[in-house]
């Protein structure tokens, strides 16, 4: 009986020692799945980290839910949803040390993340450890699945801030105080602003102060407080370590400044602001004049725009009066804004203006009237000279009440002068436009060019735009010394195409101005390689060796009642790419360009060809990449059709003649010879 019952206990023990150890793996299975699904980050001290969660909803129908994040199983942040009722939402619990560091996700990238995701900020060294985010859903049972999603926070790096700034809001007066707390006692901390130093920021350094422990201390918060603050901890070896946290500061809605006194000019528009800052932002704007309640939406012509202000789109006499506007926030108003007088005042009137165009001669001397009165005729407007935009200078010129006089006129007085006359409510303005004579017109500049294998293409922006300005080409191969022109023959156009010229040969061209006092100066030269001659290719093959854009496709010219109708097809090859088209058209020969004119259609209508003569048209088809490829050329004969509309009209005259004489002779031959039979 021993030895049976020896034998049962040593089976029993074995038995035990199974079921432990089938146990032991099983947990070391969990274990292992636990730390395979687990999600690792990695962060420094004062930096933030998301955690993605993922809300799992029976049949994905959004119910109520209690939304639990914990670290080392201690809960640290509790949330309570139910969806599409906003009110219901609130946070249930917050860890004493995650207070204003823990933050469901929120703003425009949070559809990137989970529903139950949360941003940790300001992160410490103690915050490193395991945290898992777990949903409840109370009106169901079960009341949770698929729950556990871990993650694992490690701090990296030997850190010598142990406790880094959080984010701080406070009302205007109140005091504020950051965080920032080191290692080691002995560490300095530099406290900066914006990334200004805080001793060096006048309004702040009298109401700031540093403690023991490295915290910032703010009595009181002001409004212009508002900003990134940034600790900086240096310790004994010189390394250093840096959190920043922002600070808001909110207060009422308060008016900053107002004018005493407004002039709106009469039948004219006007703008009444009302200058406020808020803190949260605004939410409502009262108006007030001669102390009643002044709405916008009862009086006509008058309105409210984004900012509050009144919008007057034609004032009168009724407008006048004392205004005052009260901001509000969700906090309330500071406070209305001192009175405000509004003026109505007509805007001054020209009784003498000058001419729009002075000609003078070197030496000669100029002088341009200018005279103005009030509206009202209150009182005188105040007239101010102005050349090219800018204030006149008093070194060249005389101003005798509204009259100007410039003596002795130099090369530089040129340009275009305004007489400002201003009173309160408006400003006026006369243009003349100052030219001086026989003197010769200033060089061309801005020279830009684009090369084919024989022509390069010239365009230029003018010195200076006068009458009858004209422009010719200069040109010539850089390796011979005979210059070629090309005259313009538009005095409007300031391109050119210069043609058969040698492949791959470097061009130098120069472009001299020209009007009836003679030449000009040359501008300044632009070197130019044409594009080398590659074998087996035809004209129009330059763009597919370039990338694909083909040329503009079966090119018409129709004769209409209101012109000449240009139409073309798009490219057949890269029409993806294709920005937009430039007609260009010659006159009897293609060395000089008589139009151009870009556009995004496939048509383009060209008015007042000259009769009998014979013109070119061309299109280029212009990529994204200002990839240029040419179509074919199309030649038009203009018919003489002034002298073939006279000869047609004159025909339909004489028709008409000769049938109104054939009735008349009918009708007194009927009627005569009716009545010689009577008798």
């Amino acid at each position: 009986m021993e030895v049976a019952s020896k034998s049962s206990a040593v089976k029993w023990i074995r038995g035990l020692i199974f079921v432990l150890i089938f146990c032991t793996a099983i947990d070391y299975g969990f274990a292992m799945d636990n730390t395979k699904d687990a999600h690792n980050f990695t962060s420094a001290v004062g930096d933030y980290v998301v955690f993605n969660c993922h809300l799992d909803f029976p049949h994905e129908l959004p119910i109520p839910y209690i939304l639990h994040w914990n670290r080392d199983g201690h809960s640290i942040f509790s949330w309570y949803e139910v969806p599409g009722n906003e009110k219901a939402n609130n946070v249930l619990s917050v860890d004493d040390e995650f207070v204003g560091r823990i933050h469901l996700l929120d703003g425009p990238n949070a559809n990137d993340y989970g529903q139950g995701s949360i941003n940790l900020t300001n992160i410490r060294e103690s915050d490193q450890g395991w945290y898992e985010c777990k949903v409840i859903f109370p009106d169901r049972s079960p009341s949770s699945r698929n729950n556990g999603t871990w993650f694992y926070l490690s701090i990296e790096g030997e850190n010598i801030l142990a406790v880094p700034p959080i984010n701080r809001t406070a009302m205007e007066g109140e005091n504020v105080e950051f965080d920032c707390v080191a290692k080691d006692s002995s560490s300095i901390i530099t406290w900066l602003r914006d990334g200004i130093n805080i001793p060096q920021i006048e309004d702040l350094r009298d109401r700031a102060s540093i403690v023991n422990n490295g915290s910032l201390k703010i009595t009181p918060a002001a409004v212009g407080d508002l900003g990134e603050y940034t600790c900086i901890v240096t310790d004994n070896l010189g390394d250093q370590q840096s959190a920043s946290a922002y600070l808001n500061v909110q207060y009422k809605a308060k008016v900053i400044y107002a004018q005493k006194e407004v002039y709106f000019p009469y039948g004219k528009q006007a703008i009444l602001d009302c200058h406020f800052r808020a803190n949260p932002p605004l939410t409502n704007l009262r108006w007030e004049k001669d102390g009643f309640l002044f709405d916008p939406y009862n009086v006509p012509g008058v309105f409210y725009r984004r900012n509050g202000s009144l919008y007057f789109s034609k004032v009168d006499e009724t407008h006048s009066g004392s205004y005052s506007c009260t901001p509000y926030n969700e906090l309330g108003t500071d406070g209305p804004s001192p009175s405000i007088t509004v003026v109505v005042q007509r805007p001054p009137i020209f009784t003498v203006t000058p001419q729009r165009l002075y000609m003078r001669k070197l030496g000669e001397s100029l002088e341009i009237p200018c005279e103005a009165k009030d509206g009202d005729q209150s009182q005188q407007p105040s007239i101010v000279w102005f050349k090219d935009g800018s204030p006149l200078s008093q070194d060249r010129a005389i101003v005798n009440g509204g009259n100007l006089t410039i003596e002795k006129v130099q090369e530089q007085d040129r340009g275009l002068y305004q007489c400002s006359a201003s009173n309160g409510a408006a400003t006026v303005v006369a243009d003349a436009e100052l030219v001086i004579l026989s003197y010769p017109p200033r060089a061309p500049y801005g020279l830009w060019a684009n090369s084919s294998k024989n022509s390069i293409t010239l365009t230029w922006v003018p010195g200076y735009v006068r009458p009858k300005m004209e422009y010719a080409v200069w040109y010539r191969p850089t390796d011979t010394s005979e210059w070629k022109t090309i005259k313009i023959p538009s005095k409007k156009i300031t391109e050119a195409t210069i043609p058969n010229l040698i492949p791959g040969q470097e061009y130098e061209f120069m472009v001299l101005s020209q009007d009836k006092n003679g030449d000009g100066m040359f501008s300044k030269s632009l070197r130019v390689l044409t594009q080398s001659k590659i074998e087996g290719t035809n004209k129009n093959s330059a763009s597919e060796l370039r990338g694909g854009l083909g040329p503009p496709e079966n090119i018409r010219v129709q004769v209409t009642g209101e012109g000449y109708l240009v139409t073309w097809d798009p490219p057949l090859k890269g029409r993806d790419s294709l920005k937009n088209y430039v007609v260009r058209w010659f006159r009897e020969t293609t060395d000089s360009i008589y139009g151009k004119i870009e556009t995004a259609d496939t048509f383009y209508l060209v008015k007042n060809l000259e009769e009998e003569k014979k013109y070119i048209f061309e299109i280029l088809a212009i990529s994204v990449t200002d990839e240029i490829s040419t179509s074919e050329q199309f030649t038009l004969e203009v018919p003489t059709l002034r002298r073939n509309r006279t000869i047609s009209m004159s025909l339909v005259a004489i028709m008409g003649f000769l049938a109104a004489g054939l009735m008349t002779i009918w009708w007194m031959r009927k009627k005569f010879c009716r009545s010689t039979s009577n008798k």
